[in-house]
């Protein structure tokens, strides 16, 4: 089987922000993303809420260079005044076309 390598970001961030993180992303250049609710404890220690779904994972795979402007663009938006991680890792996906 054939592989196309892309990078995929991830984020977790406060349930508030994911509606505004899901618009922001498309017009970034994601095509598509997976959202998934969690919940956990970071250098902050608690979130905005301690219920079970206080935070949203949101993954895309996308080009390098959508990942380098999805990163810049949460650093500069949203590292500073929320509870916010994002973090990108390589990976490689069959059916590459559905990505480019």
């Amino acid at each position: 089987m054939n592989s196309t390598p892309l990078k995929m970001v991830v984020i977790v961030a406060e349930p508030v922000l994911e509606t505004r993180l899901v618009t922001e992303l498309r017009g970034l250049g994601a095509k598509g993303f997976s959202i998934v609710e969690g919940r956990g404890e970071g250098t902050r220690h608690a979130h905005a809420t301690d219920l079970p779904g206080s935070n949203v994972r949101i993954e895309t795979i996308v080009r390098e260079d959508v990942a380098d402007r999805i990163m810049e663009h949460v650093s500069q938006h949203y590292f500073a005044n929320y509870s916010f991680i994002a973090y990108v890792t390589d990976v490689a996906v069959a059916r590459g076309e559905k990505y480019i």
